[in-house]
């Protein structure tokens, strides 16, 4: 199984505050968010993390136990992954991952970024005449737990479906 996550932030005290996190210390803040991560992937498992898994290192934060094959994405406050973006293939249509929304573009069924935690889960981005739609694989909209590309879909077209009635 192929899992999306993004902003973990471990080891980051500020963001509690900063994404009104309900957690009271960032150990709380840690340990729940590996039991939320290793309650839905699996071993054999791979996850791509699309920036900002920790502030330090990640070897550090590994060394609880994380379950699956993890992928990192750079994001703004990663020093050590050097990927900036990815395509991956999946249900027979390719997607762009990258961390920031803004580093999106069209010709993708859907972008899957993090950076905006709480903000939005799906947005759709214009430049000039081209639309497409992202959308925010990060923990703070996914219950602090990594999603699938099935749920990402499934709430996608729901959400396409809403505004479309909306209009």
């Amino acid at each position: 199984m192929y899992w999306f996550t993004a902003d973990l932030h471990l080891g980051h005290t500020n963001i509690i505050k900063y994404c009104q996190r309900p957690f009271n210390t960032v150990a709380e803040m840690n340990y729940y968010l590996l039991k939320q991560w290793n309650s839905t992937v699996k071993p054999d498992d791979t996850v791509f993390h699309i920036g900002d898994f920790c502030l330090g290192r990640i070897n550090d934060y590994l060394s609880l136990g994380f379950q699956g094959t993890i992928i990192f994405l750079r994001g703004n406050h990663d020093k050590e992954s050097c990927i900036v973006d990815i395509r991956v293939r999946l249900r027979g249509k390719e997607f762009l991952l990258t961390h920031r929304p803004e580093e999106t573009s069209p010709g993708y069924p859907l972008c899957l970024v993090g950076h905006i935690h709480e903000k939005w889960k799906f947005k759709t981005m214009q430049f000039e005449k081209y639309k497409w739609d992202v959308c925010n694989v990060g923990v703070d909209v996914w219950n602090f737990k990594p999603v699938n590309i099935d749920t990402i879909l499934s709430e996608y077209n729901k959400w396409k479906l809403n505004i479309k009635e909306v209009k």
